[in-house]
């Protein structure tokens, strides 16, 4: 090693946890790499929304094991390479053009949003079906402007049925403004984030989570 120190794990992720909604428990949950198992993050939970993305996550019966895809940041005009974890390659397009293939696979389209939490966190909050559909609803008519000053909190949720099957959504909500002393924190936690992101689209290598999931489809997520 010479006079230059090095940067130590360079390509470590910043993101502390990456979170999915469980309409049956009412809570999100987290995968932990310690104990390879999935945890409960319990409501309440706040939130600074530092980046909004799109990607496709599932299971691949064919494969028997979980599908991915790269980021992307504008649906429309991007290219999706969506795969399986033992390394076929499902579809690569955009996901207009690639969408039936993709939900005939197993996959399904995930909105992956970037947060800073009001303990300081830095958490990824992946969306599917409703729960896009609720997010959506805030941030409508100009309302996703709030969105880069303002806290977003979800206290409880709203429960819903369909047919036979029921679901919940999260209930989301603006809060109050960013402190001063907020406003440095997330900043910090933005600049941390820009730095990784930046490596990732440069290298469009591996899926942003790195955590390949061989789980049990769970019938609570179904896109309704």
């Amino acid at each position: 090693m010479g006079f230059l120190q090095r940067e130590e794990k360079p390509n470590q992720n910043p993101t502390s946890k990456f979170m999915e909604w469980k309409s049956n428990d009412k809570s999100f949950s987290n995968y932990d790499k310690e104990i390879k198992d999935n945890v409960l993050v319990k409501l309440p939970l706040t939130f600074l929304v530092l980046e909004e993305y799109h990607t496709v996550k599932g299971y691949s019966d064919q494969d028997k094991t979980g599908i991915y895809s790269n980021e992307v940041l504008q649906i429309g005009n991007q290219e999706m390479e969506v795969k399986t974890y033992k390394g076929r390659l499902i579809a690569k397009g955009l996901y207009k053009d690639i969408k039936g293939v993709v939900k005939t696979s197993g996959g399904d389209y995930f909105k992956s949003i970037y947060v800073v939490t009001k303990e300081g966190e830095l958490v990824n909050l992946s969306f599917k079906g409703a729960v896009v559909s609720k997010w959506s609803n805030l941030t409508e008519k100009g309302a996703w402007k709030r969105l880069k000053d303002e806290w977003v909190t979800i206290e409880d949720v709203e429960e819903h049925k369909k047919g036979s099957v029921k679901y919940t959504t999260p209930n989301f909500k603006f809060n109050t403004s960013l402190s001063e002393t907020e406003f440095k924190m997330v900043t910090e936690k933005a600049t941390e984030l820009k730095a990784w992101m930046g490596r990732y689209f440069s290298k469009k290598e591996k899926p942003v989570n790195e955590v390949e999931v061989d789980a049990v489809v769970d019938l609570s997520d179904l896109d309704f």
